[in-house]
């Protein structure tokens, strides 16, 4: 197999392997009325469900990294997808809230090892110019993944019970898991071509790396928003909306599944082609993107009807209109030396500020409120996240005049 053939087939499985980690994640979402009755439990539990699971996965990621230094990162990863689909088996003999919890918690944990090494993993197989098209592929798993756990969370557990959708998406990760370990390993650094610094590439320089940060931080909101909206925006349809549970997770989920394809698609691209003109292309996408999202999350929360619906496929797009260009950025940020390490201190640092809080924030408010007003905090996020990322274009790194000609050719095209 050519380079760049073994290339696109890694970036094959990882991405199914990721579609199944965001479906796991997101069947909570769309059962959590069902759940809620079971238990007699209070929103600000089920938010806490979310919490818990980001908590965990944010901690494990930086204990985690430093075993991409003396391990091949494709036994780690295989062996993340084996615990976190064990764990959601495991929804089968969980009979209280405390069970589910742990659940949760052994989920994150697993889902922590493939999330801290894939995003690294990746950036060694394809250069910097084509980042942002590898990483949109790879990511289309967070809106296609996450809406297929509405749909097949809302079909299957207004139908047989909010447990039957677990069972039956925890054998994927374990057939995906055996093919991960048939990859071939990359050599760390084989495609950058932007200059190694202290800044770059030591744990020391990490601290000065403004590029760095102010990536990490526009992502830490925008993950706050993303988190809060993703856990309730369902909930939100049917209680203040009178929608049905299974109508409302199918309705969200497919608004997700496209406007989240199509902005993450071309999120990438458009950032690879804006690259050759300016070197900030991924931060200015994406702070547009959180700033226009702003007003369609207004609509959406106090205009109902078919505008409603307009304006909630209007925000899903803006939103994820960023994913690949922030996680291109993210990678370019730093050099191979270090960032499989960075990418951990990056899971830690966005949902530390972001989604591990968020759901039970917006949950405590609602119950002290509504959903709506919970909600609020959301929009507040996004406007922090695009003011930071507007801030942050001026720290941008510079690709060599090489890798930004539009007549450059792919690497292993001729392999």
């Amino acid at each position: 197999m050519t380079s760049r053939a073994n290339a696109w087939a890694a970036l094959a499985v990882l991405t199914a392997l990721n579609f199944v980690n965001y479906i796991d994640r997101s069947i909570l979402f769309a059962v959590q009325e069902l759940i809620k009755t079971e238990f007699a439990v209070s929103d600000k539990d089920i938010g806490f469900l979310t919490s818990a699971f980001f908590i965990c996965y944010m901690i494990a990621a930086p204990l985690i990294a430093p075993l991409a230094d003396r391990f091949p990162r494709k036994w780690i990863m295989a062996a993340g997808a084996f615990v976190w689909s064990a764990a959601t088996l495991l929804t089968a003999v969980t009979h209280n809230y405390d069970e589910l919890l742990l659940r949760h918690v052994i989920v994150g944990i697993g889902e922590a090892t493939f999330v801290v090494f894939s995003p690294a993993y990746l950036s060694d197989l394809f250069p910097e110019r084509m980042r942002g098209r590898a990483l949109s592929i790879f990511y289309l798993a967070i809106p296609v993944g996450t809406a297929f756990g509405y749909i097949i969370g809302g079909q299957l557990g207004a139908a047989h019970g909010w447990r039957m959708p677990f069972m039956i998406c925890a054998a994927p990760g374990v057939l995906l898991a055996f093919a991960v370990l048939a990859l071939h390993e990359p050599k760390r650094g084989a495609k950058d071509h932007i200059a190694d610094s202290v800044e770059r590439g030591t744990l020391l320089g990490l601290k000065r790396n403004k590029a760095y940060w102010t990536v990490c931080l526009g992502m830490a909101m925008m993950t706050f928003a993303v988190g809060g909206l993703q856990v309730w925006m369902p909930t939100f349809l049917m209680r203040m909306r009178g929608v049905s549970l299974d109508h409302a997770n199918t309705v969200f989920g497919a608004l997700t599944v496209v406007a989240g394809t199509v902005a993450t698609l071309f999120g990438g691209w458009l950032g690879d082609r804006l690259l050759r003109r300016t070197r900030s292309a991924y931060q200015l996408i994406s702070a547009i993107g959180m700033l226009l999202s702003i007003p369609a999350m207004l609509v959406a929360l106090f205009v109902p009807g078919t505008t409603m619906y307009v304006a909630i496929f209007a925000g899903e797009f803006l939103i994820l209109l960023n994913t690949a260009p922030l996680n291109a950025a993210l990678v370019n940020s730093v050099s191979a030396r270090i960032r499989a390490t960075a990418v951990a201190v990056n899971v830690f640092t966005i949902h530390l500020l972001g989604d591990a809080f968020s759901p039970t924030l917006i949950g405590a408010i609602s119950d002290k409120t509504n959903l709506r007003t919970g909600f609020m905090a959301a929009v507040v996020a996004a406007g922090l996240s695009a003011a930071v990322l507007f801030y942050g274009m001026r720290f941008a790194p510079q690709l060599p005049e090489s890798e930004r000609s539009p007549g450059a050719v792919p690497e292993g095209a001729a392999a």
